[in-house]
Formats: C-alpha cells, structure tokens, sequence
C-alpha cells in the first residue's frame, strides 16, 4: 500500500502541473487525461456534483481561469493515506493552500477588482487504477466576496484574513511518512471527534484541553472567521455555534485519514442542524440545513497545535431561504 500511496502522490503532483498550465479552453483535455470515465467531483455551490470531465472544466474550471487570470496555485498542506471511512482501502491524496490571480472577471456575479485576490481550498482526490475517480474540491466563496469589497453577512464573530499555511512550515509532505505517526495523528483526531458532545466533561475548557493545545488555532471559514487560543475559540466559534443551532445530526464522512503530523476529513455533508436564531447574525429558521465541511488538522505532540475549516456556506444559507449569489444580481 506505500506503493500505492507514493505512486498516488506522484499522480496528484503531475496533475496539478498540468491543469496549472493549462488554459481555460484547455482544461477539459488535462482532465480527460487525468480522470476516469466515470469520474465525480464535488463542489461548493453552486457547482454541487458534477460527473466527467467536460462538465468540470466547463461549469468550473474554465470560469475560474478566465476571471483569475495568471492563476498560481500556492499549496500549504499535501498528504496521502487510505481512507478510514472504507476500511482503510481506498487511497485519498489531499492537498490545501491557496489559489493567487488577478481577478480580471466577474466570478459567479462578483465583480472584479483587478487586484490580487487568495481563493482559499482545499481537497480530496480518490485514486484507483492510476486514474483520479473522485473528487472533493472546497473553496472559500464567501472569502473571496470580502476581498472584492462585499459584505453578504451581518455579523463575523472571529478574524477574515489570508490564512497561512502550518507554523512549522511542513505540511508538503511529498516523501513517503513514517506509517506510525500518521496512525498517532489518526488516533487524536478521532479521540477529539469522540469527545465533541460526549457528555463526560464539566465545561468546553475540560473537552478542549484533552486533544487541543491551549494555544490552538482554528482557521475557520469567511462568515465565522479564524480565532487563536481554547478561550477565544469558544468565545468567538464554539459557543455560538453550540447556543444557536438545534437539533445538531451527524452524518457521518465520506474520507478520514492522516499521514505524518497531519490529518483531516470531509463529509457530504458531515453535520445538520435547524439555526435557532442569532448564528452569523440571522434571523431563525424552521428549515433543517447542511454544512458540508472539511477539516484540515496538524498534530504537534500528542494535541491538536492548527485546524484548518471550510464549510459549504453558499449552500448552507441557501438551504435557509438565503441566496447570497443571486443577491449580487439583484
């Protein structure tokens, strides 16, 4: 299986290559060669699940290309391992970091600025037989509004930046990793999902404190935004989130893994809740909605030191009867 996941790696590396050199026009080529026939992408709205090549290239990669021109891709974190979720035997390579362009075009209504913009991502590919079948592919939407001079929510509890990559400057984990550490890695991030409303703790400073180190930081998504140390994540994300929404469901994830110090996972979606009122500075809603979220996590010692989060916030509001997009149009 190191076999598999080297050669993976090497797949995924080669890709990126291609498709950042690629044109617009020319997307739809790199990924013929690239995926397989059958091959399923999914993506933050409004681009959802797509099916094929074609579709991909032409519902999103071309759009992004011809509106960030001069795209660079500025990668933070790159790992692979087998996916937890199947047994451990399915090989998953995730890469994290920054799209940097100049935003020439309007993107989905938003208009541009002619500046530099950073697109936040990241994602998950499925390998099988030498050929990507599958793909999770997020970005920061919302992120990208704020740059352009737009401000779609009334109230963002933590800081909006440009989020940087690890502290340690090691995430690009493109050698092969020490299998035990990844399984360490692996091993905390379950103990901390296994401790999220457990029950058997007295505050969330005592949850906290057992996977987190008190310094944490947490990189949460625009709409949210990024907060530094246990007391000011809750402050600023947990407490919020836990007071303000009801009915909270977990769904489950469609890939976990880890490789070296770091490890993450995505679901579609992996959580369903019914907001009660006041979350992000809304109003209540009766309708029960989706996050679909990705979580990007680095292991320092035996805790949590950075958590990286994107959540699908254009389909969560939408599914609230709050379309962010179609607004810009309005």
């Amino acid at each position: 299986m190191s076999t598999d996941i080297s050669h993976a790696k090497h797949l995924i590396r080669s890709y990126f290559a291609d498709l950042d050199n690629a044109s617009a026009q020319n997307s739809a080529s790199v990924l013929r060669r690239y995926v397989s026939e059958d091959y399923h992408w999914r993506g933050m709205h409004p681009f959802n699940e797509l099916y094929g090549a074609e579709a991909v290239a032409d519902t999103f990669l071309a759009p992004l290309k011809t509106s960030l021109t001069s795209l660079v891709r500025r990668p933070d974190i790159f790992f692979a391992s087998t996916n937890e979720m199947d047994g451990f035997s399915s090989v998953w390579v995730a890469s994290m970091g920054h799209f940097m362009g100049l935003f020439d075009s309007p993107f989905l209504g938003i208009a541009p600025t002619n500046k530099i913009v950073m697109l936040r991502y990241a994602e998950f590919h499925r390998i099988e037989q030498g050929k990507i079948c599958e793909t999770a592919f997020f970005c920061d939407i919302l992120h990208l509004m704020l740059q352009a001079g737009l401000t779609p929510l009334p109230e963002q509890t933590g800081a909006h930046l440009v989020q940087p990559g690890p502290l340690t400057h090691d995430g690009l984990l493109y050698a092969q990793q020490d299998d035990k550490t990844g399984k360490d890695t692996l091993a905390l991030i379950n103990r901390m999902i296994s401790d999220i409303n457990s029950g058997q703790f007295s505050s969330p400073q005592e949850e906290l404190s057992m996977c987190w180190h008190d310094d944490m930081i947490w990189w949460g998504p625009a709409g949210i935004g990024a907060t530094f140390t246990i007391d000011r994540y809750i402050e600023q994300h947990q407490r919020p989130f836990r007071t303000k929404n009801e009915s909270r469901k977990f769904n489950g994830h469609v890939c976990r893994m880890a490789e070296g110090h770091y490890g993450g996972f995505f679901g579609w979606p992996n959580l369903s809740l019914v907001p009660s009122g006041g979350y992000l500075g809304l109003p209540p809603s009766e309708q029960r909605s989706d996050m679909r979220v990705v979580d990007i996590y680095r292991r320092d010692g035996d805790k949590i030191a950075e958590n990286w989060v994107f959540i699908d916030m254009l389909h969560f509001l939408k599914m609230q009867g709050i379309d962010v997009l179609s607004s810009l149009n309005s």
